[in-house]
């Protein structure tokens, strides 16, 4: 018995110190920047896309502002992610074209520019959307 429980609390401890990613709908829609890498021509830019909303996103795409390296507005783009059924996981890449990836201090999820859920406009796609990023480029709401 005291095994057990010697197990059990090692256990509980791991799960505390790393808990397991989003894998099921929990009310949010996950966007990481995940990975920003120079390509011919631009800064190649690579997002995750979770979509843990219970709900299934028909269209979804984004206006983003891209600052420079100065924190000055440098462009409005539209980045769309499509498709997201619910409980899936998409990678998506765009090409920042005429842009290193040294010169973006940040990109700004600044609106929905679509986000259709059952054929009809949803608001889903800011009120669950939760960012991270995995780059030196910033990257939020």
């Amino acid at each position: 018995m005291r095994l057990f429980l010697v197990l059990a609390a090692a256990f509980l401890s791991t799960l505390l110190v790393h808990p397991a990613p989003a894998t099921a709908a929990d009310g949010t829609f996950t966007l990481e920047l995940n990975n920003a890498r120079d390509a011919e021509g631009g800064c190649r830019v690579s997002f995750i896309a979770f979509n843990g909303t219970g709900i299934v996103l028909d269209k979804t795409a984004y206006e983003v502002v891209v600052f420079d390296a100065e924190g000055l507005v440098s462009q409005f783009l539209i980045l769309e992610f499509g498709h997201l059924p619910v409980n899936k996981t998409k990678v998506v890449q765009f090409d920042l074209a005429e842009l290193s990836c040294a010169s973006i201090s940040r990109l700004l999820i600044n609106d929905a520019a679509e986000c259709v859920s059952n054929e009809a406009p949803s608001t889903v796609c800011l009120d669950a959307l939760s960012t991270t990023a995995r780059t030196e480029i910033g990257f939020g709401i």
